[in-house]
């Protein structure tokens, strides 16, 4: 196991074999909410929240904007999943590096269909998988039912 700074969110010896897309930051640093376009023309919001009752605990939101399909977490299947996830995990590490302090991340995936049976979403699971590659040593993901819990280790 490859140690890097205690503080970073993904493993110092992390590269995506995906291309990102480019990423709009918050004007403020400290900001939380990043878009991005895919190749397709479909834009997309990545939003981190605070949870309730813990400060130090972060909710992580990422939807579709556009007018082009019902909800903001359709399935869009214009063939982006890897590009988006490598988008998504860079927005993590950014955010993460401008508030260091942050202790737990959670991600819930909407299922594609009624037609899921799983307990966790076919999304949940495939971002569980990869938030078990790329953080670093002091964080550990979790998967409890359809929630994806990623926890810095103490």
């Amino acid at each position: 196991m490859i140690k890097s700074k205690s503080n970073s969110l993904i493993r110092e010896d992390y590269r995506s074999t995906s291309e990102m897309y480019e990423i709009e930051v918050p004007e403020i640093r400290s900001g939380d909410t990043y878009y991005f376009t895919t190749g397709s023309g479909l834009m997309y919001q990545v939003r981190f929240g605070k949870k309730r009752d813990n400060y130090l605990g972060n909710i992580l939101n990422f939807s579709v904007l556009s007018d082009e399909f019902e909800d903001e977490y359709s399935e869009t299947n214009r063939g982006e999943v890897y590009r988006i996830i490598a988008t998504v995990i860079e927005i993590a590490n950014i955010y993460h590096s401008n508030h260091v302090h942050a202790e737990t991340y959670e991600f819930t995936g909407e299922f594609k269909d009624d037609h899921e049976t799983q307990v966790a979403s076919i999304r949940s699971r495939l971002y569980f998988r990869y938030a078990q590659r790329v953080l670093n040593y002091n964080w550990k993901a979790r998967l409890e039912e359809n929630k994806v819990t990623i926890q810095k280790l103490k």
